[in-house]
Parts: C-alpha cells; sequence; structure tokens
C-alpha cells in the first residue's frame, strides 16, 4: 500500500543512536553503526524521531510499504521486553506547557514560559527555574524551534551553571539556552549547528558564557564561526566566568 513511513539516509547517520529509544514501537534498530528500519509493517509514519535526530538523516517519504501492524508492533517489543505503545487516550499537554513534536520525552521539544512566574524565594529556600525550554543541549535542540524564534540566545558552557551560583537569576532569565563541551564534543559539530541554528531561526541576540580554563574557549570560537557562515548581523556578547565562580573581566 500506499502510505507515509520513516527513511534513514545512511549517508548523513552517525550512528549516535538517538532515534532508537524515541522510537516507541522499536521499528529502528542499529546495525553496523547506522540506524535502520527493522521491518516497515513496525512504523507507523508518525515520525517521532525526526527530532530527535542531529544529523537531520531521518525523514518521512511516501511510498509503497506493508501496513503498519499494531500486533506485530505489540510481538516485536514482547521479544525485547517492552510494553506496547498507547495510541489512544494519550493525555493531552498542560495549557501552561506547550510541547512540540514527539519522541523520547528527554529530547522532546517543549516551551513552558508560561510557568515562569516572579520568582521569589520560598520560605524554605528553594528558587524558581528561569528554564523556559526544552531540551538544552546542543546535540538534542532543534534548530527551528519555536522557541528560538525571535529570542535572546544563551549559549553555556556545561561546567557554567555550577560555577557560578547566580546563572538563573543573572542570565538565564528571559532567554533561550543551548549547552554543551567543546572539550568533550567535536567542536566542528557546534560551529555547523550553531549556524544551521542562526540561519533558520529569527535569534535576536547572542551570549556565550564560558569558563576560564583555556580548552571552554572552543564554543565562543564555534559560535562566532558560526554567526559569520550565517551571514547575519546579530549582537554578540561574551562572558568568562571563574572557577571559583567569579565574572572574569
Amino acid at each position: 500500500m500506499l502510505r507515509k513511513i520513516v527513511t534513514i539516509d545512511p549517508e548523513k547517520c552517525d550512528g549516535c543512536g538517538l532515534c532508537v529509544p524515541s522510537c516507541a514501537e522499536g521499528a529502528i534498530t542499529m546495525i553496523n553503526g547506522k540506524a535502520v528500519l527493522s521491518a516497515d509493517n513496525l512504523c507507523d509514519g508518525l515520525g517521532a524521531c525526526l527530532g530527535d535526530c542531529p544529523r537531520d538523516a531521518i525523514q518521512i517519504e511516501e511510498r509503497e510499504a506493508d501496513e503498519y501492524d499494531e500486533v506485530a508492533v505489540e510481538r516485536h517489543l514482547a521479544v525485547q521486553g517492552k510494553a506496547a505503545p498507547v495510541h489512544q487516550h494519550t493525555p493531552q499537554p498542560s495549557a501552561a506547557t506547550q510541547q512540540h513534536g514527539g519522541g523520547c520525552p528527554g529530547a522532546r521539544a517543549m516551551s513552558f514560559a508560561a510557568q515562569q512566574a516572579a520568582a521569589e524565594a520560598t520560605s524554605g529556600g528553594s528558587r524558581q527555574s528561569r528554564l523556559a525550554q526544552w531540551p538544552v543541549q546542543l546535540h538534542l535542540v532543534s534548530t527551528t524551534a519555536p522557541y528560538f524564534q525571535d529570542a535572546d540566545l544563551l549559549i553555556t558552557a556545561d561546567c557554567v551553571p555550577v560555577a557560578y551560583a547566580g546563572y538563573h537569576e543573572d542570565f538565564l532569565q528571559g532567554k533561550a539556552v543551548v549547552m554543551g563541551c567543546p572539550k568533550l564534543d567535536d567542536n566542528s559539530f557546534y560551529q555547523q549547528k550553531l549556524t544551521e541554528l542562526f540561519s533558520k531561526s529569527d535569534v535576536k541576540s547572542v551570549t556565550v558564557l564560558k569558563m576560564e580554563v583555556p580548552c571552554c574557549g572552543g564554543i565562543a570560537v564555534a559560535a562566532r564561526q558560526a554567526l559569520a557562515a550565517s551571514g547575519r548581523q546579530i549582537p554578540y556578547n561574551e562572558v568568562t566566568i571563574g572557577i571559583q565562580g567569579q565574572i572574569k573581566v
């Protein structure tokens, strides 16, 4: 039958495996370091895995394919010791939380700016988070996510929120955020991902927060190179945090 179904480009796939847990039907598996569709009848064609691919290797195409088979999915998942996905009576997101896309809950794009009330310390001493979106990791965010549109973007090195006590109040509030570690990741990937983000989203300003250690400068380099490659003139600022939590001048 002619229907919509997932297709995976082996040239683009880098074998990260993020798409595997995002497929509730277990239709995607890893073979020889590449993601592949196990069987046509296991794929519902809804594309919950699309937003979880950092390389844009997954697309939806319309072609001749076996009909989606829920019974086959149940059997397939049972062999793996997993429960069958629920396709009906799925709870709707609350009005305060707008969810975009699908897939693994850990990588599903979400905006919750409506929950950002005035964040005063409570009698117990806890504080309100200023985070207004999810996910935040550069590998996981979608460059076309709605929370990047007309946004002030905060690019944060992973260690900054641990070192700087006032991160939420002084830097994160009112901004979209992405995070990464140039020491542990491929900085060229950061540059490519940020170039795509700047090109596709109407970002108003960019602030880079990095640590004073030399290796952390890579995330600022990636941001500057991405701005140049995108051809956009966006206000840009860099802030360096000391390892004892002070702002370095």
